[in-house]
């Protein structure tokens, strides 16, 4: 199926490893022009180095602290001047800690909301204007199935992604006439390098993988395939939705 990506400008955010860089490796391989970023220099230029050995595309890396207003929009700015406006921007960011609501004081939430909120939110507000002028857009939000079911021990992450789920919608209403589709897609547990890591350091998390219907963790690229068809041009008339890719963990209809 051809997705209609070649020759568009991805940029994809915090991508130089886990589900971020699995995206970003999706849409090189559909031909997208694909900016990635990563506050770590030395694992941005391999993942760069990866990625273009793999696909054969023009891959442009930028190191950008997501946290920091100034890095975002130097982000927004280096890339515009190589390839314009933007067309399909994914949005993404590490989760915060776990721990129970006690342990979290007025700093800490405002370090969740500024990290995983504002941070997508003012670069949407960077790149929408270019895709309103074109007619023709996509956004999407890579959140977490908590926003659906709650976590246990993962507060912080239930309730700032939570706030993500109602922007997307009110936004995927004010950008629909101009052609742009925003929506929200939400990873389950998938088999990235940090949960890798947490089996190694704890086995009995393989459990997890028995309360899921399909009886283990998901990979990084079937995450990826999602997030590609819904950017794409095949997905045009879908906006405003949030999908799960869990392997049906979420039990909710």
């Amino acid at each position: 199926m051809d997705l209609g990506l070649k020759n568009k400008t991805a940029l994809v955010l915090a991508s130089s490893k886990g589900l971020g860089k699995s995206v970003a490796l999706e849409l090189a391989r559909e031909g997208a022009r694909v900016v990635i970023c990563g506050r770590d220099e030395a694992v941005l230029t391999r993942t760069k180095a990866e990625i273009a050995s793999e696909t054969d595309t023009d891959i442009l890396a930028v190191v950008c602290d997501l946290n920091k207003q100034e890095d975002r929009i130097r982000l927004v700015r280096v890339a515009n001047e190589k390839w314009g406006d933007i067309d399909i921007l994914v949005t993404n960011t590490g989760g915060p800690p776990s721990g129970p609501f006690e342990q979290f004081g007025p700093d800490d939430w405002k370090d969740f909301f500024n990290n995983l909120f504002v941070s997508a939110a003012d670069v949407i507000k960077m790149v929408l204007p270019g895709m309103k002028r074109k007619k023709s857009g996509s956004i999407l939000m890579i959140t977490s199935v908590a926003i659906k079911q709650p976590v246990d021990n993962l507060i912080a992450s239930n309730a700032v992604r939570s706030g993500l789920l109602g922007f997307m919608k009110s936004l995927a209403n004010e950008a629909g006439p101009y052609g742009v589709t925003v929506n929200n897609l939400m990873p389950g547990f998938t088999l990235t390098e940090r949960l890798e890591k947490l089996i190694a350091q704890n086995p009995n998390m393989n459990s997890i993988a028995e309360t899921i219907p399909m009886k283990r963790f998901g990979s990084p690229s079937e995450f990826a395939a999602a997030a590609a068809f819904l950017v794409s041009d095949r997905a045009r008339y879908i906006t405003g939705v949030s999908l799960p890719v869990d392997g049906g963990w979420t039990k909710g209809i």
